[in-house]
């Protein structure tokens, strides 16, 4: 197996269960909990089925399938990542959250429970600007990490972004995911800002967020 080339492929909704899993492993990195987490307040299972269902919810989201590709080792995805303009995600994502939250049978009272909980994150968000192509969700399953899996996903990533006409790419990820900085420096990117908040590291572990840049 440790030989086999991968495939890059894009996501296809018979995905969603893979992609759902690789969303809430790259929300946490190598900590405990991410944004699902915290904000569903539910326990595994729970979060996996929630986010399983905005990846084919109406509103093609950053957390959609159509936004993912994915890289395949011997027929078995492996790992993934989105890419998309930087424009609209937070819209986007938030008409997912409420398209699904109703979906499932949720009252108002819980989508504003959902969205309170989860407001820590704007502590610390440093998404790219309205020009940039963005790459997120990036996420590889442990038993396929260190074999250049994420770096063929990225150079894809970048390509599809400058046929769309963007001449810049940006990345973000949580301090102290070593692992994830020293993969988005391989591949070109260098850093742009971060923010730091106390009480996004109470909740999260992290001191906050990082973003790398590069030019396409």
């Amino acid at each position: 197996m440790a030989g086999s080339s991968p495939t890059i492929r894009p996501a296809h909704p018979e995905d969603a269960r893979f992609i759902a899993r690789n969303i809430l492993a790259s929300q946490r990195g190598p900590f405990p909990r991410g944004w699902f987490d915290i904000a569903l307040g539910w326990d595994e299972p729970q979060c996996l089925s929630f986010v399983e269902c905005i990846a084919l919810a109406p509103t093609p989201s950053w957390w959609h399938v159509s936004k993912f590709i994915v890289a395949e080792v011997e027929g078995r995805p492996a790992a993934s990542l989105c890419a998309l303009p930087a424009a609209g995600t937070e819209a986007a994502a938030r008409a997912a959250i409420k398209e699904v939250a109703a979906a499932i049978g949720m009252g108002a009272g819980d989508l504003t429970e959902i969205f309170r909980r989860g407001a820590y994150g704007a502590r610390c968000w440093v998404q790219g600007g309205e020009g940039e192509w963005l790459i997120e969700h990036v996420a590889t399953l442990p038993e396929y990490r260190g074999r250049g899996l994420v770096q063929a996903l990225i150079a894809q990533a970048l390509a599809a972004g400058k046929q769309a006409g963007f001449s810049r790419a940006s990345i973000s990820f949580l301090i102290g995911n070593e692992a994830a900085e020293r993969s988005y420096a391989r591949a070109g990117f260098v850093f742009a800002e971060e923010k730091r908040d106390p009480a996004f590291e109470v909740l999260t572990g992290s001191p906050g967020f990082r973003r790398f840049v590069r030019a396409i």
